[in-house]
């Protein structure tokens, strides 16, 4: 697996400041996509154990971080990979806050449990789910591009029958 970028801060990306890691990859090809560089899967440089833990220790060390944004390229494309770095995260940061990115809907995601790309979003507590479409694209929405993008709360909705729709942290 491939990064092709890492932001040690943004609140571009999901609530709070956040790092956002980029994961290589995509077979989506969404017509507009902001970025169509990060569909090679070999752009960018290789995701090694080292440069995880190098990223992990960074964020440890920044007390101003609410957690991280998977986004990319589509990390389900590499949800194994991206799971395992995600419980090296956790055995470091065992309750920060994981938001991800996807072309794929929940229902995709969510069709086969114990897949790879389910056993990732469980991991993890946001997703923005939907593929980008151009003629919605609105960017007054938070978090996303189009329209047709929904912020999922991914524990409550696999915890009931119905998606459940992320909301903000009161103030």
């Amino acid at each position: 697996m491939n990064i092709c970028g890492y932001y040690p801060e943004s609140i571009n990306e999901g609530e709070g400041m956040r790092a956002v890691l980029f994961l290589s990859g995509c077979r989506h090809r969404c017509p507009g996509c902001f970025n169509p560089k990060t569909w090679n899967f070999n752009y960018g440089e290789p995701f090694t154990l080292e440069r995880q833990r190098e990223i992990i220790a960074e964020m440890a060390a920044n007390p101003l971080l609410d957690g991280l944004t998977l986004a990319g390229g589509d990390p389900f494309f590499s949800a194994e990979e991206a799971a395992g770095f995600i419980q090296e995260l956790r055995s470091v940061l065992p309750d920060y806050s994981v938001w991800i990115y996807t072309g794929y809907t929940y229902e995709e995601l969510t069709a086969a449990p114990g897949s790879p790309e389910w056993n990732l979003l469980a991991l993890c507590q946001v997703v923005i789910d939907g593929r980008f479409v151009e003629e919605l694209k609105d960017t007054t929405l938070p978090y996303r591009g189009s329209s047709n993008q929904r912020i999922i709360d991914i524990q409550a909705s696999l915890a009931g029958t119905e998606i459940v729709h992320w909301q903000p942290a009161a103030l």
